[in-house]
């Protein structure tokens, strides 16, 4: 599955006083939508550089649901 920009990567907290993570992809390292991805964060001014693990995934606007990695 590639991700496209725009597209929103959720991460779920995986251990006790961890919180949920949103934020939207910018920009792609590879052009198949392969990981990593460049997101923006809710709440920071900054993007980074995410390698998705089992613990995140894909929300695509258009479709208003989550797929899974």
């Amino acid at each position: 599955m590639g991700v496209h920009v725009g597209d929103w990567i959720v991460v779920e907290p995986v251990h006790l006083g961890a919180h949920r993570r949103r934020g939207e992809v910018v920009r792609l390292a590879h052009p198949d939508g392969s990981p990593p991805y460049y997101v923006r964060w809710e709440g920071e001014d900054k993007e980074t550089l995410f390698f998705p693990g089992s613990e995140a995934h894909l929300e695509n606007p258009q479709e208003h649901g989550a797929l899974h990695y």
